[in-house]
This record gives C-alpha cells, sequence and structure tokens, in this order.
C-alpha cells in the first residue's frame, strides 16, 4: 500500500522513521531514501545502523528551493533524478518490503524529478512506500492508500526559535 505523510506541521519524516523500525522489527527490509536533506539527520545516524535498513540520500545539499540559484536547482535536478533511478533499482535488486521516499512530494511538485519515472514506481512496486513532504499532486493522493496530514497550530520557529538538534532534526 501506499503512505502520505504531509502537511505544514512537524511529525512527517518522523512517523516515516518509526513506520521504517517498526518493519525493520518485524523482519521487513526497509529502504529509506531522504531527498532534500544530506543523509546527516539525527535519525538518519540511527537508520544506518539498523539491520534491514538500507538508507540513500545525496551528499550534497543544495539548499531551500526557494533560495536556489539556476546553477543548484539545475545541479539539484540531475542529482534527485539518479537519486530517484538509483533507488528504485536498489528497492528491486533487494526486494524490499518498505520504500520510505523522504521529501519526495517536495522533489516531484518542484520538478526535482521526472513524473513518470515515480508514478510507474508507484504503479508497479510490490511493496509499501511511504511518501512525505507538503502539497502532494492529486496524481500522488490517488495512488495512495493512506494520507495522513500533520497540521501546524503552534511551532517554536513562528518566535524565531531554530530546528534543535535530536528534536527537529
Amino acid at each position: 500500500m501506499i503512505h502520505i505523510y504531509c502537511g505544514n506541521g512537524k511529525g512527517k519524516t518522523t512517523a516515516a522513521v518509526g513506520l521504517a523500525v517498526r518493519a525493520a522489527g518485524s523482519g521487513k527490509k526497509v529502504l529509506f531514501i531522504q531527498f532534500f536533506k544530506n543523509g546527516v539527520s539525527s535519525e538518519m545516524n540511527v537508520l544506518k545502523k539498523l539491520e534491514n535498513i538500507s538508507v540513500l540520500f545525496e551528499p550534497k545539499y543544495y539548499g531551500r528551493v526557494s533560495n536556489m540559484t539556476k546553477e543548484e536547482a539545475e545541479a539539484g535536478k540531475e542529482a534527485y533524478s539518479k537519486l530517484l533511478l538509483d533507488g528504485i533499482r536498489q528497492a528491486e535488486k533487494e526486494s524490499a518490503d518498505v520504500v520510505v521516499l523522504d521529501e519526495i512530494i517536495s522533489a516531484y511538485n518542484h520538478g526535482f524529478i521526472g513524473k513518470e519515472p515515480l508514478l510507474s514506481f508507484l504503479d508497479s512496486i510490490k511493496a509499501e512506500v511511504v511518501m512525505t513532504g507538503r502539497e502532494p499532486a492529486e496524481e500522488l493522493c490517488q495512488r495512495a492508500d493512506y494520507i495522513t496530514e500533520m497540521r501546524k497550530i503552534k511551532h517554536p520557529f513562528d518566535r524565531g526559535i531554530m530546528a534543535r538538534k535530536g528534536i527537529e532534526f
């Protein structure tokens, strides 16, 4: 089945990590792929150590889409498209039971990955798939079996408090 964790609230990646850990704990093979993140967040430190979980990410951080130069955006598109294709190949090769595509919705919405490769993957994969990000496109929602929205009601960032290691990243 296909899961979407979306919304402007905190917890999308955290929910995906929780499902990945649960699946790995039951003996399932998990592939956790991060887009727009460079693999140094605290949750990735733990996932890299767990049996049954493989992680993929682009080591170069290109920044927020709204702040990228044209050159950074082009380089990011190339890198994230390759990351998706590498992830698809690895999921098939390893017969992954669960594939987490963290921030794939943002990559999809901003054109950093091709629509066709992701939609074809979703239509053909025989694994549980989790996608995270804000404002999922209608075609992603139509393919989803679960859609969970995290809604921000109040957040310390609104008071100028930056993300804290171990709590927000």
